[in-house]
């Protein structure tokens, strides 16, 4: 057989991987927006010498180093999708820009720990109607972005019959990148929002240890963000094996089609709702790998799928 034929077996590895995700547009337009005010509060906070202006810009300098992150992993993975050094394609940059956003929210969140406790054990005076104004501000701003980033599938999970097997297929199915850049912005509102609730407490009531234990209390809720993309894309980028919803879903499709037997069955992630199947069938009457992937569900996401047959011998095992 001559090699140019050989075209005919042969696919591209892309996996869609070279589009323009929607996320990688609305993140441009968050770090567009938080970038604009990070500028104008560190200017303002050095012309009027502002500390509370100047720390909050700062602190949205932070924040929009980590959307850069999450804008990079966009970029990259669709600029080098047609790289033949990527087996599966650059699906997993998107787990991999999660990952590192989740590293970045709990660094985010101890920082938080460690600024209210050396609020509490070393008290400051504050500026009440000026923080209460940067606040604000900062609600506004983080606001707007969280409803540009809405990680529209975070709700779609429905209440089906068994939540857990629904639950663990949306783990694979989110975009982690946009859900990373999320849960930034909505830590950032979080923060505006207890801060508000604390300052305002403080001024009229006098509570002024509320402050640093609403920071305590968001770094906690951040930190099990944090922990929960953790969680997710490292099982992603370990090749954890695909939820038991699409495994049942290959085996009853090859199963159900005469006396063929999944012996071993590999199925992972290689992007949001993209996955890689390695099967190897048992059956009495074996058939062409072709004949067996049509077997499959078409609605599961399966990108790559490699079919192995073996003959099984009459009598030589129960059941095959």
């Amino acid at each position: 057989m001559h090699h140019e034929n050989l075209h005919l077996w042969q696919h591209a590895h892309t996996f869609g991987q070279e589009h323009r995700r929607s996320g990688e547009r609305r993140t441009s337009i968050v770090i567009a927006v938080t970038g604009t005010m990070m500028v104008v509060e560190i200017v303002a906070g050095l012309i009027f010498g502002s500390m509370a202006l100047l720390a909050d810009g700062l602190h949205m300098a932070s924040h929009t180093t980590a959307l850069f992150i999450n804008l990079f992993a966009y970029v990259y993975a669709r600029r080098h999708a047609h790289d033949t050094r990527f087996s599966f394609g650059t699906g997993k940059v998107n787990a991999l820009g999660g990952f590192t956003g989740a590293v970045l929210l709990a660094v985010f969140a101890l920082m938080m720990v460690w600024g209210s406790i050396e609020r509490i054990i070393n008290p400051v005076a504050i500026a009440f109607n000026q923080a209460i104004f940067v606040a604000i501000i900062g609600l506004v701003v983080n606001g707007a972005s969280v409803f540009i980033l809405g990680d529209e599938d975070e709700h779609h999970h429905g209440h089906e019959r068994d939540e857990h097997h629904e639950h663990e297929h949306a783990d694979y199915r989110h975009d982690h990148n946009l859900r990373s850049a999320y849960y930034h912005v909505l830590a950032d509102a979080l923060t505006s929002v207890l801060a508000i609730i604390a300052l305002l407490a403080a001024k009229y009531f006098g509570l002024v240890w509320m402050d640093p234990m609403m920071g305590i209390v968001g770094a906690i809720l951040v930190c099990r963000w944090s922990l929960g993309l953790l969680r997710v894309t490292s099982a992603i980028l370990l090749d954890k094996q695909a939820s038991n919803e699409i495994i049942t879903k290959i085996r009853e499709g090859i199963e159900n089609a005469g006396d063929n037997r999944v012996a071993d069955l590999h199925l992972w992630a290689i992007g949001p709702d993209i996955y890689s199947a390695i099967i190897s069938i048992v059956t009495h009457h074996p058939e062409l790998p072709e004949y067996y992937k049509k077997l499959l569900p078409s609605d599961l996401g399966l990108a790559h799928v490699t079919v192995e047959v073996h003959q099984c011998p009459e009598g030589k095992i129960p059941n095959c």
